[in-house]
């Protein structure tokens, strides 16, 4: 197939190891956008191979198809994402990674300790968490997000 002729979804499924069913998926959510040929079958760009190999890495991540998105309308429209493109975009990528590295680190070394939940269910939170302070902090499991009990 010419490079011209774009890729088909077949094509485009077979590369990413993704079901076609997930490409359109894709496609309906504005993350790649095909376009159709004279018969009215859709192709792809084969830079369509690198958003939606992205795509894939960061939902391993944890991001939503939403902050993907975000990430990707980034991107120039109408071509070929560049070296550079994808070095800024991977800058917003990588400080939601470090901010996630840090709440997993502190996860880890707090593991066995209070994270800050307010449940007052083991002996520790009186020690940790006397009559849920933690809960003044706002919702979820304070200590784990990043307060701390003197705070």
């Amino acid at each position: 197939m010419a490079v011209s002729e774009g890729l088909s979804i077949g094509a485009l499924a077979d590369r990413t190891g993704l079901a076609v069913s997930a490409i359109r998926y894709y496609e309906a959510q504005g993350l790649i956008r095909p376009w159709r040929n004279a018969g009215g079958q859709r192709r792809f760009e084969r830079a369509d191979l690198r958003r939606l190999s992205f795509v894939m890495i960061a939902q391993q991540f944890g991001f939503t198809l939403p902050q993907i998105k975000a990430l990707l309308d980034q991107l120039p429209g109408g071509r070929t994402p560049t070296k550079s493109d994808w070095a800024s975009i991977s800058e917003g990528f990588r400080e939601a990674l470090d901010q996630r590295i840090e709440t997993l680190t502190r996860l880890r070394d707090n593991l066995d300790g209070c994270i800050g939940c307010g449940c007052l269910s083991l002996e520790a939170c009186a020690l940790y968490n006397p009559t849920d302070r933690a809960a003044q902090k706002g919702q979820g499991p304070r200590y784990l997000m990043g307060d701390s009990p003197e705070s």
